[in-house]
């Protein structure tokens, strides 16, 4: 990043991550577009509950395979973002549309892994466009985006639970539609800050560069942590609640899915929250705080798994909050201690190994579950959180440390 840039105007900044928020609350409904509907494609397609785990992991394999192989072009680096985030949010709004006419499950594992990894190039330089406009303030404002992203994999439960017995086409129908409204905001309006980083050529042996940084490395070992929590529990949590027993007091499948929606969706908050609190006291001591938050959370909810409902509901908004509060400051993290001219790469490294994880964590629930049932089933995911923390501590005593957060680290 050039340090002798102006500073940015105060009004075309938060124009800016105002417009681009928005285009990612769009953009990001075909992520959990096909989750929200699980049931009915089960009905549809015959799915086995192994088929089932993929409609969410064929995504995050996807965006896995995209993330990681823009890295090793350096792609990220070397297209504008605002070309690069239009053009992915229009494929994956075609490719999610797909799967109203997919001729087999297949073809529908196709288009999931199609829409995935046509996400990783609407996300990562997302993060990477909002830091050129934010050097102050930068904890706040990718808090923000990671709080357009929550909103948009939440709202399709939201959609779900809302009309209830709407056909589950128009569920895919729309999130496509709105991810193709997102890619002409990012066209029209996703230009970069006053403070841009520098541009890299492809040269696939920068990724080493990359990989070799040390405080990158417990950067990305504290996301890995938090990411193997994250959406797995996103992407059970809706059945989570629909295999509680009635004591619960779920009356309905609208019910849950609302539930859901709410849990998901409050992560916004804990984003902005996460972002506020780290440009005050730091990203490493919010990071580790939040992950030791959401990792008794994931112990505690079991407890509460029969309820009473409103003790349920406590634990889980502040897993909601918790369990994403802290996603951005990793990202935010990896533009600071990174080299400046591979910070595009940086990020898509960070953000590919870490969906990797969750392809992971997600399908082992289910195994988990046949051996403990689903009210213990996310003590699995508490490990990541403990190695969160030790990766932030470890990171905070570190020198490099003082570049973070410029200095509260």
């Amino acid at each position: 990043m050039n340090p002798g840039a102006p500073a940015p105007d105060d009004g075309a900044r938060w124009r800016v991550l105002g417009l681009v928020c928005l285009a990612l609350v769009l953009s990001m409904t075909t992520w959990f577009s096909a989750t929200a509907v699980t049931p009915e494609l089960i009905a549809a397609w015959g799915l086995s509950p192994a088929d089932a785990s993929w409609l969410t992991n064929m995504v995050q394999l996807g965006f896995v395979a995209g993330a990681l192989g823009s890295s090793l072009v350096n792609l990220p680096d070397i297209v504008a973002p605002r070309k690069l985030m239009a053009a992915a949010a229009a494929l994956a709004a075609l490719a999610n549309l797909s799967l109203l006419v997919a001729p087999s499950v297949a073809a529908l594992f196709v288009a999931r892994l199609v829409t995935g990894a046509a996400l990783a190039g609407v996300y990562p330089p997302a993060l990477k466009l909002i830091s050129t406009w934010f050097v102050r303030g930068r904890g706040t404002a990718l808090g923000a985006v990671i709080g357009a992203l929550t909103l948009g994999s939440a709202s399709p439960h939201l959609v779900r639970g809302v009309v209830e017995h709407i056909d589950w086409r128009v569920v895919v129908a729309v999130a496509s539609v709105a991810t193709l409204i997102g890619a002409a905001i990012f066209a029209a309006f996703a230009r970069e800050g006053p403070a841009p980083f520098s541009r890299a050529t492809f040269d696939p042996r920068q990724i080493t560069a990359v990989l070799r940084n040390r405080p990158l490395a417990l950067a990305n070992i504290g996301y890995f942590g938090h990411m193997w929590e994250l959406y797995a529990m996103w992407g059970w949590f809706l059945v989570f609640v629909t295999a509680a027993p009635p004591s619960l007091g779920v009356p309905s499948a609208a019910a849950a899915s609302l539930i859901t929606f709410a849990v998901i969706g409050v992560g916004a908050l804990g984003a902005l929250l996460g972002g506020v609190l780290a440009d005050r006291i730091g990203r490493t001591a919010t990071a580790a705080g939040m992950m030791a938050v959401s990792g008794t959370c994931a112990l505690l909810i079991g407890v509460v798994f029969d309820g009473p409902v409103w003790l349920f509901a406590i634990v889980a908004l502040i897993w909601g909050v918790s369990v994403v509060g802290d996603s951005a400051q990793f990202s935010a993290m990896a533009t600071e201690v990174s080299d400046p001219r591979y910070v595009g790469t940086a990020l898509a490294v960070q953000l590919g190994v870490g969906f990797a994880l969750t392809i992971l964590s997600i399908r082992l629930i289910p195994v988990f579950v046949d051996w403990v049932g689903w009210r213990w089933s996310f003590i699995l995911l508490t490990p990541g959180p403990v190695i969160g923390v030790a990766a932030m501590l470890a990171l905070r005593r570190r020198p490099e440390a003082r570049k973070i957060a410029q200095g509260l680290r």
